[in-house]
């Protein structure tokens, strides 16, 4: 009994894509996995950051839902519904160790990574305005190098990660405030496709 629950809950989602068509015809969709809902904070910041993610079937692709209840079947990373879509990382004031609610954020882009070699991606690390410019720098590096560890422990290949920090010289938020310090306070995630 137990085997047949879980085969209908996994068929679920495929009959409800069927029943979808307009007029009798019926919609195919690209079955790469079932895609399942993860919501991770980015520090009350969504000026910077889209939506929230789906991670995804098999290997990390994601495979989203659109707001017409079709699968997603382009390229993960244009997939709004993706974790993948996430591609800013926060700190703490003086940090670079990675919070936990990143932890899956950066699991979805070392699996992208790792099932598609010819990617490549720049993590940019950055710092707010306090500090020196070189104490901001230093930070800013630290943070992207925590960002490039953790995709390399979780199947990246480093030679598809480059770390690059621009301190607190490319503000994400303008002010001089801790909320504008904490929208500064982060690693990017910039594509090379």
């Amino acid at each position: 009994m137990k085997f047949w629950t879980k085969t209908v809950l996994a068929m679920l989602p495929a009959l409800m894509l069927l029943g979808c068509g307009t007029s009798g015809e019926v919609e195919e969709a690209t079955d790469t996995g079932v895609s399942s809902s993860s919501t991770a904070s980015d520090s009350g910041s969504s000026a910077t950051t889209s939506g929230v993610g789906a991670s995804g079937g098999a290997k990390g692709e994601s495979m989203g839902a659109t707001d017409a209840g079709t699968a997603f079947s382009g390229d993960p990373l244009d997939d709004p519904n993706s974790l993948l879509a996430k591609r800013v990382v926060y700190f703490d004031f003086d940090k670079s160790d990675i919070k936990g609610e990143f932890r899956d954020i950066i699991q979805a882009h070392a699996e992208y990574l790792a099932n598609h070699p010819n990617v490549s991606v720049t993590i940019e690390g950055h710092a707010d305005e306090r500090g020196t410019r070189e104490y901001n720098m230093a930070l800013g590096e630290r943070r992207a190098n925590a960002v490039k560890r953790m995709l390399t422990l979780q199947g990246a290949s480093a030679s598809q990660i480059r770390v690059i920090s621009y301190g607190e010289e490319r503000p994400a938020a303008l002010g001089h405030n801790e909320e504008a310090w904490a929208l500064n306070r982060r690693a990017e995630f910039i594509y090379n496709r």
